[in-house]
């Protein structure tokens, strides 16, 4: 799958937005020159994202588009979903009931739904605020980040002999 730049710009949008639409509305123009992309192919992004709910449109002399609602309430998932016509990684899972033929037979088809779900999952936890704020860890189970974390800091003879952070880089030391 490859994400297009419906999608990319999308995103840009609306981290622009969240950067600059807080106190004024934002013109697409403005979006436009800040971000480099024609304000043509903008105004059908945010005709998009607008449809979805994503942005509020202001006419006027101060008009201009805003968020419509608090960057960590943005998913990155829900963001590309209003923005791409697909989001499947395989052509044979774009409609929500396979129609593939070979579905019932093919050896790589549960392969491709894994993995489908595995990326639905990691995108519907990144949330708009966490790309503004550049953080990409969205793990949940955070006992595992607090031992990463302590394990940082220590040279490789600290890291070998503490069993914590054997745990953590996963035993790869021969046996």
């Amino acid at each position: 799958m490859k994400i297009s730049t419906k999608g990319r710009y999308a995103l840009r949008v609306l981290v622009d937005l969240a950067e600059h639409g807080t106190k004024k509305n934002v013109s697409i123009r403005e979006i436009a020159e800040r971000q480099r992309i024609s304000d043509k192919y903008l105004e059908g992004i945010v005709a998009r994202l607008s449809a979805a709910g994503y942005v509020k449109s202001v006419r006027g002399k101060y008009g201009g588009y805003r968020l419509s609602m608090e960057p960590k309430d943005y998913t990155v998932y829900d963001i590309l979903r209003a923005a791409e016509d697909s989001i499947a990684l395989v052509a044979c899972l774009e409609d929500e009931v396979n129609q593939c033929p070979r579905s019932k037979t093919c050896m790589t088809l549960p392969l491709w739904e894994h993995m489908q779900a595995q990326f639905k999952e990691y995108m519907e936890k990144l949330t708009l605020q966490d790309v503004l704020d550049k953080k990409f860890d969205v793990s949940d189970d955070s006992e595992d980040d607090e031992e990463a974390h302590s394990a940082e800091g220590k040279t490789a003879d600290e890291t070998a002999t503490d069993d914590t952070s054997a745990d953590v880089i996963g035993k790869s030391t021969p046996a």
